[in-house]
């Protein structure tokens, strides 16, 4: 339902307003990349600075552009559990084919707090659902026996986007709830690694800029191509290092502005990234041929 490559798209900006234009080409890009989904309004999309009416005006945006030729696995998750359905069923009421779940952030709650957060979730929604467990942002992880709980109670909750950078994990969820319930790495520079442990894609920051690349290294990788997978891993790494210089998603919004693609405009607290670190990507981007 959900493998491969899915690009966790930015939001851009204009005008502190919602360039339309802008994300039309964006999501143009990516169907052209080839890449399997995007995600929008997930962490990457800047999520906690859109209100409710901004949320809803993305995902549906992305549902009509995307126009059926990709998939829109829309982020609509929330530290409110009720918040979380609003979301969701919008998602659901637009077009989306599916949401993407992340785990509560700052209010920290129990294993059981998840596993009722999620279960009242899916009973709200006939969407599949995408957990994503991202310890680094939220504070907590969803444990392999939350997951496990979570796939046997709902039917609806499908797979995980699992970020928490360690492929052990991957080889725990694979062995606990089997082939079926799908895996997908939240980190461009651990996708090879997590697919070679069972993971069936990735969602990608590194898609936004570099979309064919990304959907061939892990289509080479599904299609039993391994040594042609790691040399477009070995290749594009120091882009998938240098998206992450700084907080996400400051460097790939820089990348995209350097490439003509929208305005570089955030909203605060996020500010443009330093000096010094924009050099840095920039001569990675050239250096590995994105820019000229």
């Amino acid at each position: 339902m959900f493998t491969g490559t899915y690009t966790a798209i930015v939001t851009p900006f204009r005008n502190g307003k919602i360039d339309e234009a802008a994300l039309e080409r964006l999501i143009k890009f990516q169907i052209k990349g080839g890449v399997d989904g995007i995600v929008p309004v997930g962490t990457t999309g800047e999520s906690p600075t859109l209100d409710y009416e901004e949320h809803i005006q993305v995902i549906e945006l992305s549902v009509k552009l995307a126009a059926g030729k990709i998939k829109v696995l829309a982020g609509t998750g929330g530290n409110s559990t009720s918040e979380a359905i609003y979301l969701t069923q919008h998602a659901e009421k637009v077009g989306a084919d599916g949401s993407l779940q992340v785990a509560p952030y700052y209010n920290k709650p129990s294993q059981e707090g998840l596993f009722q957060h999620f279960h009242a979730v899916a009973r709200a929604t006939k969407l599949p659902i995408m957990l994503y467990s991202i310890p680094g942002r939220c504070g907590i992880e969803i444990a392999v026996d939350t997951v496990n709980r979570l796939a046997h109670d709902s039917v609806n909750i499908v797979g995980i986007k699992e970020a928490g950078g360690n492929p052990d994990r991957v080889s725990q969820l694979r062995r606990a709830l089997g082939e079926d319930f799908e895996i997908l790495s939240g980190d461009d520079s651990l996708t090879l690694p997590f697919m070679a442990v069972g993971a069936n894609g990735v969602i990608s920051v590194a898609s936004n800029i570099i979309p064919r690349e990304v959907a061939h290294m892990v289509k080479a990788f599904q299609t039993h191509k391994p040594a042609l997978a790691l040399k477009l891993h070995d290749k594009y790494f120091p882009v998938f290092k240098d998206l992450f210089i700084e907080t996400n998603p400051l460097p790939v919004k820089a990348a995209l502005a350097m490439m003509g693609m929208m305005e570089e405009e955030f909203r605060l607290p996020l500010v443009p990234m330093g000096v010094k670190n924009r050099h840095a990507l920039k001569a990675t981007l050239k250096a590995c041929g994105i820019l000229k």
